[in-house]
């Protein structure tokens, strides 16, 4: 065992689930966050682990969904984030969302009292130096220029960037319940909900064309000539959404299915936008899937023709922020240190996952990592049949070139999926008993429910092996 210490560059999800690692298996970490000495365009506070896009940790679905599948496989492993979200979650349907300020609160308190970790507030300007020895970079999509600039020079290669647009938020009491009601998808009941965890708000056909239309028109925050619009697929602002066709929404983030309008049950809706609970008190709403980039007052104009929010009062309206990674199948190596300097990791959105759980998982990694190598130890990844290695594969090398990318590498951020697991073994997917094949989607469904328990299993086999080394250490 060391007693020399760990640098941790970055207090969000990823670098607070590292420091947390690496401290409770008795390693000193020195923590550093540059708020509130130096802000950004996003965050609002000072405190550690501060969600800014939403508060919704996506599916808890360990059967049949990755993300909850990367939810249970944290679990396992001691997550600080899982159990402080799990303690400070809302209702939400069969998603894990969480109380945003009481989350960030719980992780604040906890990395501050643990004896092992320092938490130092300053901006690191570049790189980790050597002199610090083992190091970790968790900053996050909204790197400083500095340690872009840094990360550019040391590498030889430029970070790539793209932009998250941010939800707007309403208050409950601005919202039109006469119009409006409440009900999750199919009913489901997910962690703490009741199958009316979200508030809906129908649009009829004339309505919905005319509110595309306003999208597509609405005025839009400029970009600079040197900024681009490299926008992510799995975050596209709802207004360039919209311009990708007038039935793009109602596919999407308003869709109508699996909801009956409890004012009007005879009546099928053409759209609907869901609104889901932002805190605890049940007071803020977030609307889901409506990130944007329009300007404040065509948000508020346009959004208020949505049928319930007609006189909505805005918590927050959306707005746009730079999200900076790299392109770590060619700088990152297996167990995420940067190849041109090996005493420094990356965790987090900065490595080109996507998404809370996603950062919180590599930060978990890179702590695990880290703390094996300050015993002289080498841990591999989970194997690629885990949510955690298929992530992790992705990152340091799993995507591929393609032809009309001219042979260059695309790296692109990413959410787990089952898409990134290796594939299952023939004859893993059984059959329902007494059927002779399957039914309908029943084929998909069971071979997610496959993966999802042969993730489960080997990432536990994979925990135990690192057990079991450090106990006979």
């Amino acid at each position: 065992m060391t007693n020399q210490p760990i640098h941790i560059v970055g207090g969000g999800l990823a670098g607070s689930e590292a420091a947390f690692q690496i401290a409770e298996r008795g390693i000193p970490v020195i923590l550093h966050e540059m708020r509130p000495v130096r802000g950004t365009d996003a965050h609002k506070t000072d405190r550690l682990a501060e969600l800014v896009c939403s508060n919704s940790f996506r599916s808890d679905d360990a059967e049949a969904n990755a993300v909850g599948v990367i939810h249970a496989e944290m679990r396992l492993a001691g997550s600080l984030i899982m159990r402080m979200a799990d303690s400070h979650q809302v209702p939400a349907g069969g998603a894990l969302a969480v109380d945003r300020e009481g989350f960030a609160d719980a992780v604040t308190q906890a990395i501050a009292a643990h004896p092992l970790i320092t938490i130092e507030r300053e901006e690191v300007p570049g790189l980790p130096p050597q002199e610090w020895g083992s190091a970790i970079v968790a900053t996050g999509p909204l790197t400083a220029p500095g340690l872009a600039a840094s990360i550019r020079e040391a590498t030889g290669a430029d970070a790539l960037a793209f932009f998250d647009a941010i939800a707007p938020i309403v208050h409950f009491d601005s919202i039109d319940m006469d119009k409006a009601w409440f009900q999750s998808r199919y009913d489901k009941v997910g962690p703490g909900g009741t199958g009316k965890d979200y508030i809906n708000c129908p649009l009829d056909r004339e309505t919905y064309e005319r509110f595309v239309a306003a999208l597509v028109e609405g005025d839009r925050v400029a970009f600079k000539e040197w900024e681009g619009t490299p926008y992510f697929d799995g975050c596209l602002p709802i207004e360039v959404m919209a311009e990708r066709g007038p039935e793009t929404l109602r596919h999407g983030p308003m869709k109508p299915m699996g909801l009956t309008n409890a004012h009007d049950p005879e009546t099928k809706a053409y759209a609907v936008v869901q609104l889901r609970q932002d805190n605890a008190l049940g007071t803020l709403y977030n609307m889901v899937g409506f990130q944007t980039k329009l300007k404040y007052g065509a948000q508020a104009e346009i959004f208020r023709m949505i049928p319930g929010l007609e006189k909505a009062e805005f918590a927050r309206l959306g707005g746009l922020h730079r999200n900076t990674y790299l392109n770590s199948p060619v700088l990152l190596d297996e167990t995420l240190r940067l190849k041109a300097r090996p005493h420094v990791r990356f965790a987090g959105q900065i490595t080109g996952c996507e998404g809370y759980v996603e950062s919180a998982a590599i930060g978990l990694m890179a702590g695990i990592f880290a703390s094996a190598e300050a015993r002289g130890e080498h841990v591999p990844p989970p194997p690629q049949t885990t949510a955690t290695g298929a992530l992790i594969a992705h990152i340091t090398g799993g995507h591929l070139s393609h032809e009309e990318d001219g042979g260059k590498r695309s790296f692109q951020p990413m959410n787990v999926n089952f898409g990134l697991f290796a594939p299952l073994e023939p004859g893993a997917i059984e059959k329902p008993e007494g059927q002779k094949r399957f039914r309908g989607k029943e084929k998909a469904i069971a071979k997610k429910k496959a993966l999802g328990r042969r993730a489960l299993t080997d990432f536990s086999a994979w925990l135990n092996r690192q057990t079991i080394a450090q106990a006979a250490e």
